[in-house]
């Protein structure tokens, strides 16, 4: 296997560790909180502003579009640590198992959006899982949201908001341990050094077992950001970040007769040994911003980020059951992904004011490379083929493999080069109290070359030509207006598109035939309403119909995939809640109700009128804390889904089911809050997510974890 391994920025990691022992040393310096972010005013679960949907600090009410807001008290007390654990509370997003490796969202009944990530408004897009240990909050967008993002972001995106320095003195710790040997730390140490300078650092280090037999997870992290006032317009933030994931990639149960197949919940198919079957990541990065405040209202901002990603995933996995013979088909391959991300985004924004209406005006331009090279290989088991069957009595029996390029025309061993230039304009006018618009457009020139590393003697092996290259222009318009009948009702309509070029969401997709096909196109069609019923609470309503167009399907005439059709259709509702009811009760919630129906037969399994998979009916949940007294508070959720498919073949369901989770608080003592979560209280056995008909992962069972946080 290629060995190759990414550089780490090793001497900023000294500089700002250098940094923080002087800072450690220094008496604290009382200086007014500044946040350079400029992303919310969070009170409790109810975060009242984002910058994430616009570029500017915008009411969440002022938004035309349903925007979820994961706050950091939230991320505290129901001690979430996954991208998993926070689109439960958000109305039409849910998760597919992303292969035991990486995070795999479905937005609006879009299922190829695991790189429609991003942090603080930068694109993370590499396939691995996030944690949370250094963010503040997480906004989640629904729709298309191509005109702020660029290409992708065609059923929305999630934008991890990150920890960073802002002059305020911060001593927090965090000790997390439950059963199935989970054992978590983070740490979250920020000081100012003088009136110019402050440091924060955000720390992790997890050791954790699973419900899922000889399952195991080692995290850790690092992220110092140093603080800079240059002068009393002009601020600047650098970071780095050093983050390692190893896990055991787990690919579920198969299933049988159309339902998960009926096995206890920790069993394994294929060998157990973790060694055989690691999911790791080695991520680094290097941020810059710079923000410049004019005298004439005029406010610059520049930033620069900085990925590299060095990514391995190997597994076995279960196909389908042999229920007269009671044996399973079990496959293996292994992929090694290394990716190099740089981008620069230049934003000005002014504030005009002309004849009583007034315009928050932005002018953006985004500049982007990346750099992935590709290494994908199929196992051959002892028998030298490239899948095997087992008696499901022995199918977590250790099976020697062999790892091999050319085993199935899955393989790869490849690099590719994205380059993107963008250029986006917005206006937010304010016509008056009662009417506001936001209009904008996004131009990205779109550039993709693959080159195929295989010799060309044995690439008749494998799918892909010596070189393949797509260009695409792509235009992102984005309308929305706002009505304001009540102070504290806001009725509003949007409309957005997007587009996802034919090098896919990982740009590994591109073949001879779809390099010169259209890309694949997004529009959205919205309207909603937003009540502030007080200011701690706001309810958001949101009626859409999401069209996906350009849809690649086999041409009868040429018996390949070249003809483009209106290939799926979802038409939903979302319903969100967030704030307090009262001084002493906070609460989040969300339903959705989606329909997403192919409108076309895209393949033998996915045909006309199929429903997409991964997208229940209708989804639930409502989290509540109650604080007894100034020392004593409680949680309790619940979580409902209705049946969902595991694949477009809809040949197999995952039933529905409804989980309740519990929490307990106590104050020690100002600084010291101890904690008890308990995940799954009833012990209800339930299936999470699939990645296809027989890969099928159960629920956790009964989860306890106990944490105590400290500030001093």
């Amino acid at each position: 296997m290629n060995s190759r391994r990414l550089p780490r920025p090793t001497l900023l990691a000294a500089l700002m560790s250098l940094a923080f022992n002087a800072a450690a040393g220094t008496e604290p310096v009382s200086l007014p909180t500044i946040n350079v972010n400029a992303t919310a005013d969070a009170q409790g679960y109810l975060t009242k502003a984002v910058s994430t949907a616009t570029k500017t600090d915008t009411a969440l009410a002022d938004l035309p579009q349903a925007v979820t807001v994961i706050s950091e008290a939230l991320i505290r007390d129901q001690s979430m640590q996954s991208m998993a654990d926070v689109v439960r509370y958000v109305p039409g997003i849910g998760m597919t198992s992303g292969e035991g490796n990486r995070d795999a969202p479905v937005f609006r009944g879009s299922t190829s959006a695991s790189g429609d990530f991003y942090m603080d408004g930068v694109r993370d897009d590499a396939e691995y899982y996030r944690d949370l240990y250094n963010v503040e909050q997480v906004d989640a967008l629904t729709g298309p949201n191509a005109m702020m993002f660029g290409r992708g972001g065609s059923g929305g995106v999630i934008n991890r908001v990150s920890k960073q320095a802002n002059f305020s003195t911060i001593r927090a710790l965090d000790l997390t341990a439950g059963n199935y040997r989970k054992r978590r730390m983070t740490a979250d140490l920020g000081q100012a050094i003088n009136e110019a300078l402050a440091v924060r650092v955000a720390a992790l280090a997890e050791d954790s077992g699973g419900y899922q037999r000889a399952y195991s997870l080692q995290r850790k992290g690092i992220n110092p950001t140093l603080a800079i006032r240059a002068d009393k317009a002009t601020s600047v933030v650098l970071g780095y970040e050093h983050f390692e994931d190893y896990r055991t990639a787990d690919r579920g149960v198969p299933a049988l007769n159309g339902r998960p197949l009926d096995v206890p919940v920790d069993a394994f198919f294929g060998n157990p040994d973790p060694e055989t079957r690691p999911a790791r990541v080695l991520a680094d990065t290097v941020s810059g911003q710079i923000e410049h405040r004019f005298a004439n209202g005029l406010q610059l901002s520049n930033k620069t980020r900085y990925t590299s990603y060095d990514k391995l995933y190997q597994n076995i996995s279960p196909g389908a059951v042999n229920a007269a013979t009671s044996r399973v088909t079990l496959s293996a391959y292994n992929n090694h992904q290394w990716r190099k991300n740089l981008f620069n985004q230049t934003d000005l924004t002014m504030l005009l004011q002309q004849g009583g209406i007034s315009h928050q005006l932005l002018a953006g331009m985004e500049l982007g490379q990346q750099k992935t090279d590709y290494l994908r290989q199929t196992g051959l088991f002892a028998n030298q083929a490239s899948s095997i069957s087992v008696p499901l009595a022995q199918a977590d029996a250790a099976l020697p493999v062999s790892y091999v390029l050319g085993g199935s025309n899955s393989d790869r061993d490849g690099r590719s080069k994205a380059s993107v230039a963008a250029l986006y304009l917005q206006d937010q006018i304010s016509f008056n109290p009662q009417w506001q618009l936001v209009a904008g457009l996004r131009y990205d020139a779109f550039r993709l070359d693959y080159h195929n590393n295989v010799a060309a003697g044995v690439r008749a092996l494998l799918p892909a030509a010596a070189d393949l290259s797509s260009r695409d222009n792509l235009l992102s318009p984005r309308m929305g207006l706002v009505y304001k009948p009540l102070e504290l009702l806001s009725l509003y309509a949007n409309y957005s598109v997007a587009s996802v070029p034919r090098g896919g969401d990982q740009l590994s997709s591109l073949t001879v035939v779809n390099q010169s096909l259209k890309p694949e196109k997004f529009t959205n069609y919205e309207a909603g309403a937003k009540l502030q019923y007080s200011p701690d609470l706001l309810a958001t309503l949101a009626l859409y119909r999401l069209n996906r167009n350009n849809v690649a399907v086999t041409n009868p005439a040429t018996g390949i995939a070249d003809q483009l059709v209106d290939g799926q259709r979802t038409n939903g509702l979302e319903l969100s809640v967030s704030g307090k009811l009262s001084a002493a009760w906070q609460v989040q919630g969300a339903y959705a109700y989606q329909d997403a129906k192919l409108l076309a037969s895209v393949s033998a399994t996915a045909l006309n009128g199929a429903t997409v998979n991964a997208v229940p009916r209708q989804t639930l949940s409502l989290w509540n804390r109650y604080d007894l007294n100034d020392k004593l508070g409680a949680g309790l959720g619940l979580i409902h889904r209705t049946d969902m498919y595991a694949s477009t073949s809809n040949a197999v369901v995952l039933p529905g089911f409804t989980r309740i989770d519990a929490a307990l608080y106590y104050t020690i003592h100002g600084g010291c809050t101890a904690q008890l979560n308990i995940e799954n209280l009833t012990d209800r056995h339930y299936y999470a997510a699939a990645n296809g008909d027989n890969n099928i992962t159960p629920g956790s069972p009964r989860a306890i974890r106990a944490s105590l946080h400290l500030k001093f």
